[in-house]
């Protein structure tokens, strides 16, 4: 997989050695709020990472871990879900550790894999679905210039209850670098 960088940012492949830091953001409440999943021990992350490894071999999935550029730390990470080369689309997902929350890190780090996925995997269409209380993730979205298509509604069952999802997609005519 290859390593991405932005101004402040590196992606780079996860690695099992980057459980512990993203068990620590995994973990937090604040961070899991609107994910599928919570974390109560190292090795869950480590499966994770196993299990997002395995998709990225079979062409299913790329996910990136986010290191600041200066420091090395891990913040977070982020990637496409699920590509669909057949289509030229793929699924974004994300996540920082909340420390890292308003730096700007999550619109940098979107922007820079997005970029990749419309010039080296020549994708036509990128998606994120996220829940209408997620209001963070969906002014990143905006702020990316990414189209609210409507509401999915009852669309998965996170932690036992069905949520609604907004469908919020770019195409590779719309992108811009501002």
């Amino acid at each position: 997989m290859y390593q991405i960088t932005s101004e402040r940012l590196l992606l780079r492949p996860m690695h099992l050695d980057d459980a512990p830091a993203l068990f620590g953001f995994w973990s937090d409440p604040k961070v899991t709020r609107h994910m599928n999943a919570s974390f109560t021990n190292v090795s869950e992350a480590q499966q994770m990472i196993e299990m997002l490894q395995g998709l990225f071999e079979e062409n299913k999935a790329m996910r990136w871990t986010i290191l600041l550029k200066h420091t090395n730390e891990i913040i977070g990470t982020c990637g496409f879900n699920y590509l669909d080369f057949e289509n030229e689309r793929a699924e974004i997902g994300y996540d920082l550790g909340y420390p890292y929350w308003g730096k700007g890190y999550a619109p940098e780090a979107i922007r820079a894999f997005i970029r990749f996925g419309f010039e080296n995997l020549h994708l036509n269409r990128v998606e994120a679905k996220v829940e209408p209380e997620n209001l963070n993730s969906i002014k990143v979205l905006r702020k990316l210039r990414f189209v609210e298509e409507g509401k999915l509604r009852q669309y998965e069952k996170a932690k036992g209850e069905f949520v609604d999802l907004i469908m919020f997609s770019i195409l590779r005519t719309e992108w811009t670098e501002k």
